[in-house]
């Protein structure tokens, strides 16, 4: 998590919404991203959508089942549909995010315990006082600008 981090402190100094994220695999660094949808002008131009992106051709394949996302908020719809089909093998997030996270749109009642592949596994919460104090400081310096 702490190379997501500091992916998403590079968001930051880019004055860009600081999410970052890492895919490891056999614990080495295959993929990783930051937000990059001001600069790009990309509103799928997601942390997660560049780290998963750049696994997949990192491996020279579409399917990531032995791979896992670092990330450091709670992936949203989008990204969830994107681990989805990529069959991410887990996924470690930081921070929850109420307004935007997957598990906002999620209803549990479907049977499925997440949106994601049948065989993924999710962890929540991991260093996520420090992923959200990195998002809370990013709006507050925005908001007194």
């Amino acid at each position: 998590m702490g190379k997501a981090l500091q992916a998403a402190r590079r968001a930051w100094d880019e004055d860009e919404i600081p999410v970052g994220a890492v895919v490891v695999q056999q614990h080495q660094i295959i993929g990783q991203g930051y937000n990059q949808t001001e600069r790009l002008h990309d509103v799928t131009a997601h942390a997660e959508m560049i780290a998963v992106t750049a696994a997949c051709n990192f491996l020279n394949a579409k399917y990531l089942p032995q791979a896992t996302l670092y990330v450091t908020l709670e992936p949203c719809l989008m990204c969830a549909g994107a681990l989805y089909w990529c069959k991410i093998g887990r996924i470690v997030y930081g921070a929850a995010d109420v307004k935007n996270g997957y598990s906002k749109h999620f209803s549990a009642a479907s049977g499925a315990a997440h949106p994601f592949h049948p065989k993924t596994t999710v962890v929540q919460g991991v260093e996520s006082a420090a992923c959200a104090a990195l998002m809370s400081s990013f709006f507050k310096k925005k908001r007194f600008k």
